[in-house]
């Protein structure tokens, strides 16, 4: 059972690396083994008889080893191996320690392959397993949001920069509190398990806050004594450095059409209204991230905009706007939402995401926390 259970999960790793492909790649890779066989063919058959096909032979099995089961795998070994007994059955005139050389010589790279092929299985049944645990992680630590909250329509996404991990120190959490739907997107400083308990400190400060605060105000001073009593406990670089990005947001339960944004130190959130208008909701009075109160000080200050109803509330963190292409321009969120239109907040996350992956093409540097917040018509 564990044997089999490992093999599925193997599978389901090769294709996914498979999807990951380009259309064009994953054409090629399905039919490069069968097209070096047949190759070696022709190429036997075409050349003069001191030229040997044993190198087109011998790659097809290696080809297929990682990206074939290895039923597929055993199967491209054996064509190669039986392409290759015909080639030389075929030149019997030949040296025949040469052709002998030449058939142990695809042998064993045939053996190889199989080889080959068992150890990519177990490490893709390993990575397999590394991304269900990363996978639970992130449910635990960041679970989707319900789609309708208080009378408004809820979209969430968690983009990874790598396809092996899941979740990292970007976060978002989205609560109905007796003053409202509040949210907040961040993203804490460094990376890895020490960025992963940071955040969820953050959360879980933000989600006992949003329910006992009774302004966004108070609500992101909770934050920074929760970060400053975090920072206490580390030891080195991360006691004095560590930070945290945020944009916090609360829209009242009786009064949708208003929005109050707090801002410290985060990309500013985006409005993008029913006509295909977009307002990037920069704060009136810039503020340093959480985390920093002992470098300087100054009073929280949230600001209040009107939300049309039908609007879309964007929020993200700095892996949306630091995506860079291969001419390393950076993706700019404003200019490329803007004039468009969403069906909702899912339509604008996927087009947001997907977009994000072209501009990079492919290869994004940096995770993406993503949410998106929509006021109904009649709202």
């Amino acid at each position: 059972m564990l044997r089999g259970g490992s093999n599925r999960a193997g599978d389901g790793e090769r294709r996914a690396r498979r999807d990951r492909m380009s259309p064009f790649g994953r054409r090629l890779a399905r039919w490069l083994p069968a097209i070096l066989v047949v190759g070696g063919f022709f190429f036997d058959v075409t050349t003069p008889s001191r030229y040997t096909a044993a190198p087109f032979f011998s790659a097809a099995p290696l080809v297929a080893a990682p990206l074939y089961s290895l039923r597929g795998t055993a199967f491209t070994a054996l064509a190669a191996l039986a392409g290759e007994v015909l080639v030389v059955s075929y030149h019997s005139s030949q040296d025949q320690r040469e052709s002998i050389t030449e058939v142990l010589t695809v042998f064993v790279v045939a053996v190889l392959s199989l080889g080959i092929n068992r150890v990519v299985r177990m490490s893709d049944a390993r990575l397999a397993s590394v991304r269900d645990v990363s996978e639970a992680a992130q449910r635990a630590v960041l679970p989707l949001p319900p789609d309708r909250l208080a009378g408004l329509c809820i979209a969430a996404r968690y983009v990874g920069a790598r396809v092996d991990a899941q979740i990292g120190g970007d976060l978002y959490a989205v609560q109905d509190t007796p003053h409202g739907v509040r949210l907040i997107v961040g993203d804490v400083r460094g990376k890895g398990l020490e960025a992963v308990e940071a955040a969820v400190i953050v959360i879980g400060a933000f989600r006992e806050a949003a329910e006992q605060e009774a302004t966004l105000e108070a609500v992101a001073g909770r934050l920074e004594r929760a970060l400053q009593r975090e920072g206490g406990r580390r030891e080195g670089l991360d006691r004095f450095e560590g930070f945290t990005t945020a944009v916090l947001a609360e829209i009242p339960s009786k009064e949708h059409s208003v929005l109050r944004v707090l801002n410290r130190g985060h990309p500013a959130p985006l409005l993008l209204t029913p006509d295909g208008g977009l307002r990037e909701l920069a704060p009136v009075s810039p503020a340093l991230p959480l985390g920093l109160s002992d470098v300087a000080g100054w009073p929280d200050r949230a600001d209040e905009t009107f939300f049309p109803a039908g609007s879309l509330l964007l929020l993200f963190t700095d892996g949306v706007t630091e995506a860079r292409d291969l001419a390393g321009r950076f993706y700019e969120p404003q200019a490329r939402l803007r004039g468009r239109h969403f069906a909702g907040p899912d339509d604008l996350l996927d087009t947001l995401s997907a977009d994000v992956a072209r501009h990079t093409g492919g290869l994004p540097v940096d995770d993406m926390a993503l949410l998106a917040v929509q006021r109904p018509l009649g709202g």
